[in-house]
């Protein structure tokens, strides 16, 4: 792969976009940088306030943007059935499932899961299936999922999905990004199995500079902690520019293969968008499929059209 930056996307005049966690971070950087190229894109966030200071800041970058605020809370499966029901286009050709936390300490969110699973992975597996009919009427498009190389930490484990036999927030962490990527490969299975040309694929930044690392001490009231993520934002971390380039690569450029993971090209942690290194766990098609249905039971949100083929099959490429 190339070197490749924010400069080589390509034209997105006449597509929609669906950023959720659009108001800071890379979620906002991947909003603005596809805004800038001519698409049409709705933040989806939690809090409408924070994702109209969102527009307002992209809005000056490139006045004429075309970019609306749309609420969504993926912790509440009420507020993502409400988004999809008020989303008001025809097609969506980039649905970019951005938003996430990350260690925080045990909490639950509205329906009850644990709540970085619930909010990393269930959340967005609502969301997309909701979406997915706008998506299948769409040529071309694509579905990217922003998952973590902390995803390597840990498996799933398939009847402890909640972390209701204890909590460990680094460990659940790293199972909701497992999550991301099994999410990922099980639909790319079965979009294959039906023919779609939809695309799923994942990115993730490696270590960029957000609000994701200090968000949890914060919460916590734990300000020394809080003040060594900041730091340790400034000393290591790229910025969120650099940290949307995967993102931006799997949702844009040409020749992105389904069930593929991008990241930063220097060992994952930064640089410009290459193949990363990727768990086999992620690749199972068994646990994929548990996966798969376990998501479907818990948050009643199935996708018609979509079989699951037999594992091992589903003719993804490599």
């Amino acid at each position: 792969m190339t070197a490749w930056h924010a400069g080589d996307i390509p034209d997105q005049r006449g597509r929609v976009a669906v950023v959720t966690g659009a108001n800071s971070g890379i979620g906002l950087v991947t909003a603005r940088e596809l805004a800038r190229r001519g698409a049409r894109v709705i933040l989806a966030c939690r809090s409408e306030e924070r994702g109209t200071h969102a527009l307002d800041r992209i809005a000056a970058d490139a006045p004429d943007a075309l970019v609306e605020v749309g609420a969504l809370d993926l912790a509440d499966l009420a507020s993502v059935r409400r988004f999809a029901d008020r989303y008001p286009y025809d097609g969506l050709d980039l649905l970019i499932n951005n938003a996430g936390v990350m260690a925080l300490p045990y909490g639950r969110t509205a329906d009850g899961f644990e709540r970085q699973f619930g909010v990393n992975h269930l959340g967005h597996f609502a969301l997309t299936g909701l979406l997915l009919p706008k998506l299948l009427d769409t040529p071309g498009a694509r579905v990217i999922s922003v998952s973590s190389v902390a995803h390597t930490l840990a498996n799933l484990d398939i009847g402890d999905l909640n972390s209701e036999r204890g909590y460990r927030r680094w460990i659940a962490y790293a199972r909701s990004k497992t999550a991301n990527l099994l999410f990922v490969h099980e639909l790319a299975r079965r979009l294959a199995a039906a023919g779609s040309d939809v695309v799923a694929a994942a990115a993730h930044p490696g270590y960029a500079a957000t609000n994701l690392q200090t968000a949890g001490p914060k919460m916590e009231g734990r300000r020394a902690a809080a003040r060594i993520m900041e730091f340790g934002n400034r000393l290591l971390a790229q910025p969120a520019e650099s940290g949307a380039l995967p993102t931006l690569y799997a949702a844009t450029a040409a020749g992105v293969e389904p069930d593929s993971f991008t990241g930063p090209r220097l060992l994952g942690w930064r640089g410009g968008p290459a193949p990363s290194i990727r768990a086999g766990w992620t690749r199972n098609d068994v646990a994929g499929e548990r996966l798969w249905a376990a998501s479907e039971q818990l948050t009643g949100v199935t996708y018609g059209g979509l079989a699951s083929p037999e594992p091992g099959t589903g003719a993804l490429p490599g």
